[in-house]
């Protein structure tokens, strides 16, 4: 059984995400750490539940959902993995973080990008990608269907969405993408977002008041 771990990180409160299975290993998605506790809390988890870190996932390259890549590459050896749509947003952190204060050692680039559909594994996990940009261009979504859950990133929020007013967002996309690609899921479908508490599609349904 797939199981997930939330760390809350950066001046963003960003949620980084640790999926892991009985096969001991683990894919970190969206690591935001900026400071040293922030990094040794997700080490330790790593360490103290004798896990094998193998995937290093990027639902989108926002700063607060980058911030970490190059302690997780230097720790474990990985290279982040996101749809090619979004390398640019990661070259422009290097130019924009000295200006919002925060210090950002640059990611690694991915040896291979992910495509806007099909599946990727570890361990005995099966992650299906969901193509949803309007957050950001190329925005993905992972969903473990044998857990029912989705790490969807700044797509849906309990009671809200992502916001549409940063370079490559759209209002429209990201309304559609959300009701025509994620409310296909199941209700009882357990949703971990990128900021904030985890919710379910079936409640977003009924009350999320950007798609009533």
């Amino acid at each position: 059984m797939t199981n997930i771990q939330s760390f809350v990180n950066n001046p963003y409160q960003e949620n980084t995400y640790l999926l892991y299975d009985e096969s001991g290993e683990c894919a970190i998605i969206d690591p935001g750490m900026e400071t040293a506790a922030e990094q040794n809390a997700v080490v330790n988890f790593i360490r103290n539940n004798n896990l094998k870190p193998v995937l290093l996932l990027n639902t989108h390259c926002h700063i607060d959902h980058v911030l970490g890549n190059k302690f997780i590459f230097d720790q474990y050896g990985l290279k982040p993995k996101f749809n090619k749509g979004e390398q640019e947003l990661l070259e422009a952190v290097i130019a924009y973080a000295p200006s919002m204060g925060i210090r950002y050692e640059p990611s690694p680039l991915p040896d291979e990008y992910l495509p806007e559909t099909g599946t990727i594994k570890f361990g005995n996990t099966e992650l299906t990608l969901i193509f949803a940009p309007g957050h950001s261009p190329a925005h993905l979504c992972f969903y473990a269907k044998q857990a029912n859950i989705l790490v969807g990133g700044d797509v849906l929020f309990r009671n809200s969405i992502g916001r549409t007013d940063l370079p490559g967002g759209s209002f429209k996309q990201l309304v559609d993408n959300i009701e025509q690609k994620l409310f296909t899921l199941p209700d009882d479908c357990t949703v971990y977002p990128g900021h904030g508490p985890e919710t379910t599609i079936g409640y977003e349904k009924k009350n999320n008041p950007f798609l009533t």
